[in-house]
């Protein structure tokens, strides 16, 4: 299906030719002065210079030629030599019914799908997910949505880690807590218990203290070295821990990452990578990429047009260890050997923009990936609190995102038992749903590289640019159709063959128009990696709606087609907004 402004477009182009013009001048946009017109064409200015003609003139020739088009209300031509265009009810009518008969609104599947990885996890076992990670996942899996349903193999990958210093205290602190468990007698050679010697809580315990009694403790810190190291080195009992911890944690992160809506198709670790580290630095050596500099083995990526200073990618530490550049890359070479991808998307902290610059200019550099193969950077900004700091608890400490996720679903619980005698336990499930909302909307109307401030009275109230406002709309337009279904006898189905008809009124003509933004909307958003395009979108599209029903009486409508139109229009502006909160990442509840 042809977006709209393809359509507008092509009768435009084709009036510039026949009235002796080029039909690249027909170029038509959005109005930038809805107050004067809904669409534009600027192309007789730029045609002025090339025909020696006034602009007015060549604007005049043009609308003489669309006077008396069918998708055209009225086409005005206005100094210096703008073409003012108004689409017609019944043009626009045909467009709507079009977009409603076809399952994806309107919106093209890309000609050439390509198979994209997005990395947007990160989180570490062991290790509470915290609201520093929600950007990563809130926004890594909106793009992951979009990209799917464009018509591209998506793959998130939850990229943890699970392979560093952490693992070496936790064993050493385990060791000091706990002697006798088998694991740390080198003689033993039965089976392992299956059951992990710790549950979650204590995990998540275990780690922060022993992270500071390294601190302080250089004879601890030594100890968790070595551990480390004979983890790495393959030590049977560390190694049956290690796949202890992983469990745990994994189970754990899966339960919070299930809360957000957000899912990954590979939970790939740090650790999948290091088989692929040793022969990474043979080839690099081999082809001569790599060379030791005071000791480390590096890569140069610095360029001639380089504005600023990029330090070399180092591979390997001068003690010969490893570092995150040298997992980033054998993760690279990992991803390309085993799903070859033709995009690799990684959504981080835009504090990370150099070193993905290193990384991304090393892989291409030493012909890790294909010249094709595109390597973007999503950087984000920070989450804030009111303060305009990183948001903290009370107690200034980093908040854990469980913790967050309860705070905002006790908040809308107790808005949504203020406002209605309702069944608690319906109220809860509705909270949840809603709360989630005003979390994932909250994050993603801002474009992802700025910081914002988490303002939860803001976020979770039911007006203004807000999840739960959105959520209400849709919760009101499912309250009509269920009454109109009711009233009627109609199903689902009679109501998505209702007939369109012409818009009636202003606001009916305006919800119409900003119907057939959707499609441009999803298809910037992919491009652009910018779920808050459509955000904007959809809350544009809710105040129309919102607009629309406060002028309207659609079920006392006394003509029954007219009635019928309107429960039509309701209908596909229902469809649209439960498929862009979709690609965002959240639902609506059938009441609130």
């Amino acid at each position: 299906m042809e977006q709209i402004l393809d359509v507008i477009g092509s009768y435009v182009a084709d009036a510039f030719e026949t009235a002796g013009y080029d039909a690249k001048l027909g170029k038509v946009t959005i109005s930038n002065r809805p107050d004067l017109c809904e669409y534009q064409c600027n192309g007789a200015m730029a045609g002025a210079k090339q025909y020696h003609k006034a602009p007015l003139e060549i604007a005049e020739n043009v609308a003489n030629v669309l006077d008396g088009c069918d998708a055209f209300e009225s086409v005005d031509a206005v100094r210096p030599g703008f073409l003012n265009l108004k689409l017609s009810a019944e043009f626009l009518a045909g467009y709507l019914a079009e977009m409603a008969a076809d399952e994806r609104l309107g919106v093209p599947e890309a000609d050439t799908p390509k198979k994209i990885i997005i990395d947007y996890g990160g989180a570490n076992v062991a290790k509470p997910l915290h609201v520093g990670h929600l950007r990563s996942a809130v926004i890594g899996e909106s793009v992951k949505r979009i990209l799917h349903f464009l018509g591209n193999e998506t793959i998130g990958d939850v990229h943890l880690g699970d392979w560093g210093l952490q693992m070496g205290l936790i064993i050493t602190e385990l060791r000091l807590r706990k002697p006798d468990l088998p694991y740390f007698d080198e003689s033993y050679e039965g089976e392992y218990p299956e059951e992990a010697p710790f549950t979650i809580s204590e995990l998540e315990e275990i780690y922060p203290a022993a992270s500071a009694k390294s601190k302080e403790d250089e004879e601890y810190k030594k100890a968790a070295l070595e551990a480390t190291n004979q983890l790495q080195q393959g030590r049977r009992g560390y190694h049956a821990l290690w796949e202890h911890i992983l469990n745990v944690s994994v189970a754990d992160l899966k339960k919070n990452y299930d809360s957000l809506n957000v899912f990954f198709e590979l939970w790939k670790k740090e650790s999948d990578a290091q088989p692929y580290i040793p022969p990474l630095v043979e080839y690099l050596k081999k082809e001569g990429y790599a060379h030791l500099d005071q000791g480390a083995l590096v890569v140069d990526v610095a360029e001639e047009s380089d504005t600023k200073k990029i330090p070399p990618c180092m591979i390997l530490k001068s003690d010969g260890a490893s570092l995150y550049n040298t997992t980033d890359l054998a993760t690279i070479v990992m991803r390309m050997e085993n799903w070859k991808p033709d995009d690799i998307i990684y959504v981080v902290d835009k504090r990370q923009d150099l070193y993905f610059t290193q990384v991304f200019r090393c892989a291409r550099k030493t012909k890790l990936v294909n010249e094709d193969t595109g390597l973007y950077f999503l950087g984000f900004g920070t989450m804030n609190g009111k303060d305009g700091k990183p948001f903290k608890t009370r107690q200034g400490g980093v908040m854990r995102l469980e913790n967050l996720i309860a705070d905002i679903n006790e908040e809308m619980y107790t808005k949504i038992m203020e406002n209605h005698e309702t069944d608690p336990e319906e109220a809860r499930e509705t909270a949840r749903i809603v709360a989630l909302s005003a979390i994932k909307y909250g994050d993603l109307s801002n474009q992802a590289s700025k910081d914002y401030i988490f303002d939860v009275d803001k976020f979770t109230s039911f007006e203004g640019n807000t999840g739960p406002y959105l959520l209400y709309t849709m919760v009101r337009i499912k309250s009509i159709l269920r009454r109109y279904m009711e009233e009627t006898g109609r199903s689902a189905e009679e109501i998505a063959a209702l007939k369109l008809l012409p818009a009636a009124g202003e606001s009916e003509k305006a919800l119409a128009l900003a119907l057939t933004g959707f499609a441009p909307a999803v298809l910037l958003a992919g491009a652009e990696l910018a779920p808050h395009k459509i955000c904007g979108y959809i809350y544009e599209l809710a105040n129309q709606f919102n607009r629309f029903y406060h002028e309207t009486k659609i079920m006392s409508e006394e003509k029954e087609a007219q009635r019928d139109s309107y429960i039509a229009l309701l209908s596909l502006t229902l469809r649209v907004m439960e498929c862009g909160i979709s690609l965002l990442g959240f639902t609506a509840p059938e009441k609130m």
